[in-house]
């Protein structure tokens, strides 16, 4: 909750101590005006009714008396009797109602003031957990709504200082080139042409990342499911990243536990290839030369368990639940490396929850890290 937010006692005349919220006293009076109309309207409804319907029932009693044969004071007594319980009868109910008001119209009021301060962009509102079980549900709800709007305004607009960010430096450089090159400062060169290339081509990477990670947040990625083998698959990408691998002196292994027909999956071999090649490239951007990185797949009950290990520098502890943020790196002064998004790991995880999977990690620093993904086996099977 944010300074200079929070719940404060207010008394409420006839009742115990209520609670409202308050912002600096923004919408405290908007509450306990919505809390008196509400009680208004329900003190009235339901006292005009008691009073129409004993009303009617002390004439009614008149009308018999006389009816049957009852004297005049007779009479005269149960029309007062009656005309007592008519007045009386709604003052119980006011009280009734009073006492109704604090379980029932007090939360409500709560629940509306503060659904007008989250519609006017104060999504820190909160309201407090009390009355009846169906309000304190209604609460709860509300709350948590308030909770995910804010946590998605919150991601928002890092994602648009990340974007920012991430688009500066290659901007920059082009824009640096093509000056440099109009001004004469350095030939047009294949050299400086290739560096302004790269840059661009870094930057398309950037948008398609973006656009993959978008539409598969919002559960809008177009699958095309196949049956896939993951030990194929597997061997493919470390054919894949087999140059790039000699290239740094650092080893690939493949290892397969179960036999090949217990290692198929209903999946798009494209997406999870992507998947590997994210990994894969986090991998070999953190595995000094010499080092092992090892992919394995094993069957396991109802799905197919694939890790990639490294023998890495290792995350740190604090470290690890950011790791599939967007843009997130630990140390923050070293930019991404080797033509990276700084998106593979967000879109990582994204590709795999799409699949109905999960994926998780698990690292020593200094030891070495492993990503393990967990896939459902091919539900055609089944």
């Amino acid at each position: 909750m944010k300074p200079g937010k929070e719940w404060r006692r207010r008394s409420w005349p006839g009742s115990h101590e209520d609670w409202g919220y308050g912002r600096h006293g923004d919408w405290s009076p908007n509450w306990r005006r919505k809390r008196g109309a509400l009680f208004l309207r329900f003190a009235a409804v339901f006292g005009f009714m008691v009073l129409l319907f004993f009303g009617g029932l002390a004439a009614a009693a008149f009308l018999l008396t006389r009816l049957f044969g009852g004297g005049g004071p007779v009479a005269l007594l149960v029309w007062i009797l009656g005309c007592g319980l008519a007045l009386a009868l709604p003052l119980l109910a006011i009280a009734l109602a009073t006492r109704a008001f604090r379980g029932i119209a007090t939360p409500l009021a709560g629940v509306m003031a503060a659904a007008d301060a989250v519609a006017e962009g104060d999504l820190s509102t909160r309201v407090p957990e009390s009355g009846p079980g169906e309000f304190r549900q209604l609460a709860r709800s509300f709350n948590r709504m308030a909770e995910e709007l804010e946590r998605d305004e919150r991601r928002r607009r890092n994602l648009t200082a990340d974007v920012a960010h991430e688009l500066r430096t290659p901007l920059h450089i082009i824009q640096g080139n093509l000056e440099g090159m109009l001004d004469d400062v350095y030939e047009p060169s294949s050299q400086h042409i290739e560096a302004t290339l790269e840059e661009t081509r870094l930057l398309a990477r950037l948008v398609d990342d973006l656009q993959t990670l978008s539409l598969a947040e919002a559960g809008q990625l177009e699958l095309h499911r196949e049956p896939v083998n993951v030990a194929e698959l597997l061997n493919d990408v470390r054919t894949s990243f087999s140059g790039q691998a000699e290239a740094v002196g650092v080893a690939l292994e493949v290892v397969v536990d179960g036999g090949q027909e217990a290692m198929i999956v209903w999946a798009d071999y494209g997406r999870l290839d992507q998947v590997l090649g994210n990994l894969m490239a986090n991998a070999l951007r953190y595995t000094p030369p010499d080092g092992v990185i090892t992919m394995r797949a094993k069957s396991q009950s109802g799905g197919v368990q694939i890790t990639v290990s490294d023998t890495g520098e290792g995350i740190p502890p604090e470290d690890l639940p950011y790791i599939f943020d967007r843009f997130w790196r630990g140390d923050r002064s070293r930019p991404h490396t080797g033509g990276s998004s700084g998106l593979g790991l967000a879109i990582a995880q994204q590709l795999v929850q799409a699949h109905d999977g999960r994926i998780g990690v698990s690292s020593e620093p200094g030891q070495g890290t492993t990503f393990t993904i967990e896939l459902p086996a091919d539900i055609r099977n089944y």
